[in-house]
């Protein structure tokens, strides 16, 4: 039994995904639909997903709720919506009363995307992460290593809140450097409030030549200062494409966790993500 904690998926004939430009990410630039993972992430031994969001527009929440309430494969999703608008409350609670509302489990905002390093800081940002809390939902963090001292201040004045960061805080992999990303990892996870997803390091790593020794010190770092029962395993699929197929990243993960105990990698590969995310 695993939980793919971090997943995509969408239509183009619905919603462009403006992100996807240039001949690097050509490959992402088609539909990737839950019926073309669900055979992938069988194959590798995953009965549960968590769909998380990929643009920032306000229709694409409802329609993954939708999704999650057609196919048994998704457990949970973490949508977006306008953390700053005034109605943060009742805007939660109408995507709630959709179909598939049961669904919902957290938010997520582009923060790496933000000008502003401390946008996470910022008042109308606070008040919108308190609505979250409130109303019993997780904030997933995807922030560049440089954001991730807001990150900890966010989430230490938020102590209500559960805060789970996205690809590790996304590590210069390809570079081999660790700090100051490391440092900045160990500050987040000395707070009791924050999680961490086992996610997206493929891509972060030289698309082509990567191999599991180039992550290893990025997943350890992440494992001493979290430990298994605040780690969780995503696949970050349909972007991990751009360098491994979907199975060669569960196998990877689970090379990598090698050395945990059989309690502990079930943590990392169920527990955590079916706790935190209330799955």
């Amino acid at each position: 039994m695993t939980v793919d904690a971090h997943h995509h998926v969408w239509d183009l004939s619905v919603r462009d995904q403006d992100w996807i430009t240039g001949p690097e990410l050509q490959p992402l630039r088609r539909d990737f639909t839950v019926a073309d993972l669900a055979p992938e992430a069988r194959a590798a031994g995953v009965d549960r997903t968590v769909l998380v969001q990929t643009v920032t527009v306000a229709e694409e929440t409802p329609e993954f709720l939708a999704l999650a309430d057609a196919h048994d494969l998704i457990a949970g999703v973490v949508g977006w919506t306008d953390l700053t608008r005034p109605d943060i409350a009742d805007e939660l609670a109408r995507l709630r009363e959709l179909p598939g509302g049961r669904y919902l489990k957290g938010i997520r905002h582009q923060v790496q995307g933000e000008p502003d390093p401390n946008w996470l800081l910022r008042p109308d940002v606070r008040r919108g992460l308190t609505a979250l809390a409130d109303a019993g939902l997780v904030y997933d963090l995807v922030v560049l290593p440089e954001q991730l001292p807001a990150a900890v201040e966010a989430a230490e004045s938020l102590p209500q809140l559960a805060f789970v960061l996205d690809h590790l805080g996304k590590p210069p992999v390809a570079s081999g450097h660790q700090e100051p990303w490391a440092t900045s990892v160990r500050s987040l996870a000395a707070l009791p409030n924050t999680y961490c997803k086992l996610s997206g390091l493929v891509t972060e790593a030289d698309w082509k030549t990567w191999r599991t020794e180039d992550l290893q010190p990025y997943t350890d770092t992440a494992l001493d200062a979290f430990g298994p029962s605040r780690l969780m395993f995503g696949s970050d699929w349909p972007v991990c494409l751009l360098a491994a197929t979907y199975d060669q990243v569960a196998d990877t993960a689970r090379e990598l966790t090698y050395a945990l105990g059989a309690a502990e990698r079930t943590e990392v590969f169920e527990g955590t993500a079916t706790r935190v995310y209330g799955l």
